[in-house]
């Protein structure tokens, strides 16, 4: 029995905290709406009162509340007692799914999600018609609605300014074999390539394979594996936060490989952490989440830190600036690896951007479900981006990366956005 599963189990934190406010010094939708309610300390008092009768959690008011948080950890950082701000949200949210079900929409797409044929399925169809509510922008490799699709997503910032990476017709996992092989391999890893780099970002997939192979390492691609799950289980689908989770263990478990590489915080973030407090009891899976916990690594951290990769000597022309996704810092607690993997390649300039750290605005689907706070908090991260000078803005998110795109074109300049990880492809590339 987890928190996620019984709400009562999550006063021992809510009783951690001081009610200091440090939380309002970071909180990226506090410093939008600048309303106790946007905060971790508003969200705390919420929980204490439905804990004690005095408010219930099919009030719309207090759902909007309990939804209306990026859990991007911040508060976290600055917390004098460490409370775990992302169980207390999370368990409500967990709370509010068990009492009210989920929403329709929310419904459906999750139930594609537990159907990965189905899920398949429908992605590489909207990639084939993506062209009839999307029109490209080939120079960068975007996609913008159509009118009418323009006014009728308006609501959400689907509007004719919205820049989104176009949907693959080739996922990554078909353009690879299962096992990509190398000479003299020092190790053998498994790539866990999550949703964005199999449908949105391929080439930056196959610049983590690339990299890998470079370093004479045996990369496992398993076919069988689904979303890593964070998504739903942000909005309080345990069951099938759990069910993802399961299956992606038993298919890592074919892989026998001795580690798990990762290009984003969030799908590295669930197999570290995650996966073990979900199934926390279970006593088949709870080991086997246990065991890859501790072989999870991003892949600047496994560069670094497992195989000493080596140093590129292809020279590149580029003024870098780098954002630090949520989950990739405050979660798997990587931030020096990829600056010295930027600072390493021959040609680049790295410039520090101001509160690197600070969230991007992107926060999965809250961007379509607060768009207006979403991209109030974006124009800061770019106009801080802006301050440095860069032409590109590196990062190891794919979800940040989106939304960064977006917000370049909409208070930007211009910059690439890219992941780190394309750079040192590139300069292995140009050697």
């Amino acid at each position: 029995m987890t928190v996620y599963d019984d709400l009562t189990l999550v006063r021992a934190e809510l009783d951690r905290c001081m009610k200091c406010g440090n939380c309002m010094a970071v909180c990226p939708i506090y410093a939008t709406v600048k309303n106790e309610a946007g905060v971790a300390r508003g969200k705390v008092g919420v929980a204490e009162a439905v804990l004690s009768g005095d408010l219930a959690l099919d009030d719309k008011a207090v759902v909007e509340m309990l939804f209306n948080c990026l859990v991007c950890k911040s508060c976290m950082q600055n917390c004098p007692t460490k409370v775990h701000f992302d169980r207390i949200i999370l368990a409500l949210r967990a709370a509010v799914v068990r009492k009210n079900g989920l929403p329709w929409l929310k419904d459906l797409i999750f139930s594609l999600l537990r159907n990965p044929r189905l899920f398949d399925a429908g992605l590489r169809i909207g990639a084939a018609f993506q062209g009839v509510a999307f029109r490209t922008h080939p120079e960068q490799q975007a996609i913008s609605p159509r009118s009418p699709f323009a006014w009728i997503g308006k609501s959400a910032g689907f509007d004719a300014s919205r820049f989104l990476p176009a949907l693959t017709t080739h996922p990554l996992r078909d353009r690879v074999p299962e096992t990509i092989q190398t000479p003299n391999a020092r190790t053998r890893v498994a790539f866990f390539t999550g949703c964005s780099l199999n449908y949105f970002y391929p080439q930056a997939g196959l610049d983590v394979i690339q990299v890998l192979t470079e370093n004479h390492v045996e990369v496992v691609v398993p076919n069988e594996q689904q979303c890593c799950g964070i998504a739903v289980f942000v909005h309080g689908d345990i069951d099938t936060a759990r069910t993802l989770a399961r299956n992606n263990l038993d298919a890592f478990e074919k892989s026998g490989a001795e580690y798990l590489v990762t290009g984003c915080g969030s799908c590295g973030g669930a197999w570290q952490h995650e996966y073990k407090e979900l199934l926390a009891g279970d006593p088949v899976y709870g080991p086997k989440a246990e065991y890859w916990s501790s072989r999870t690594y991003d892949i600047s951290t496994f560069l670094l830190n497992v195989i000493d990769y080596r140093r590129p000597t292809g020279k590149l022309d580029a003024v870098v600036t780098y954002h630090d996704s949520c989950h990739l810092k405050k979660s798997m607690q990587v931030f020096e690896e990829p600056r010295e993997i930027l600072k390493s390649i021959p040609g680049v300039v790295f410039k520090e951007m101001p509160q690197a750290d600070a969230c991007c605005g992107s926060g999965g689907s809250y961007v379509l479900t607060h768009f207006d706070t979403s991209t109030d908090i974006a124009r800061r991260k770019i106009e801080n981006a802006g301050k440095t000078g860069a032409r590109t803005i590196a990062t190891g998110c794919p979800a940040c990366m989106m939304q960064l795109l977006d917000n370049v074109n909409r208070h930007g300049n211009g910059q690439a956005v890219t992941h780190y990880i394309c750079l040192l492809a590139r300069s292995y590339r140009s050697e």
